[in-house]
């Protein structure tokens, strides 16, 4: 008889894990901590003493809640546009056959593959060109550049995994091109868009460098955050803040993951 393989990760493998896992979410935790330091000016490890006063300071910061206001409201509508954009973009990519098919996929995504910086420069200036003012629809229209991205690699993902066989029955029983759309593409790509856009919207909540580009003087949350960083006084305010940007942009990611995962489980039950 053969002898059982033994199974389970080296000693050496589960202690890398470790360290990389603590590389990677250690920092994150500091913020956590910091934020509730008696500690206004610097950091010391450990904290001096803990207290829940800069929650209250925060609170009361018309500042942090307007920049807060203003990241939600972009991050919404660029959400949105990407949703919309991205799933036409993946629907006519997807189920049609022309030429340079691949080479406007390849633009398509281009934006994201960019670096933050060369997309800002380049919207900054195409604004200035056409003589377009900075301002709240600026911001949006530089998130919508990558929201577009994100939802639709979900989006065409998911629309080549849905067989065209599908929509040619449902043509040939007599549904229009509505109904077509409703009842059976819509939910077939239902959770590819959701979880597209929810990404999306955690990508635009936290963005700083195409915003510094496009923003004018609005300050969204993030770009509070760095202007606060060089102000020596009330540092914990800003690690509370930093505690609720991350919040924020988690659960729609942690939504969309597990989203994402029961739907494809669905499909592999079928």
């Amino acid at each position: 008889m053969q002898s059982s393989a033994k199974t389970g990760a080296s000693i050496g493998l589960k202690f890398s894990v470790l360290a990389g896992l603590l590389f990677l979410h250690l920092p994150v935790l500091l913020i956590f901590l910091y934020a509730f330091t008696t500690e206004e000016k610097s950091y010391q490890f450990p904290p001096p003493g803990l207290t829940f006063k800069w929650l209250a300071v925060t609170w009361g910061r018309q500042d942090v809640w307007e920049a807060l206001g203003l990241s939600l409201k972009v991050a919404s509508i660029a959400a949105i546009i990407g949703v919309l954009l991205g799933a036409l973009c993946a629907a006519a990519i997807s189920r049609s056959r022309f030429f340079g098919r691949e080479v406007i996929s390849l633009l398509v995504i281009l934006p994201i593959a960019l670096p933050g910086i060369v997309t800002g420069i380049a919207l900054r200036s195409a604004f200035s060109l056409a003589e377009i003012p900075f301002s709240f629809w600026t911001i949006i229209l530089g998130h919508a550049t990558f929201c577009v991205v994100v939802v639709y690699n979900n989006a065409i993902a998911r629309f080549r995994r849905t067989h065209g066989s599908l929509i040619e029955a449902s043509m040939d029983l007599g549904a229009n091109s509505f109904q077509t759309l409703r009842y059976v593409i819509l939910p077939n790509i239902a959770t590819a868009l959701v979880a597209g856009g929810m990404l999306a919207f955690a990508l635009s909540f936290d963005e700083v460098i195409v915003t510094t580009f496009t923003s004018g003087q609005q300050t969204t949350l993030p770009i509070w955050m760095l202007e606060e960083l060089v102000r020596p006084r009330q540092r914990p305010v800003t690690n509370v803040v930093a505690m609720v940007v991350v919040l924020v942009t988690f659960l729609p990611i942690l939504g969309a993951y597990y989203l994402i995962r029961e739907d494809e489980s669905d499909r592999n039950t079928r």
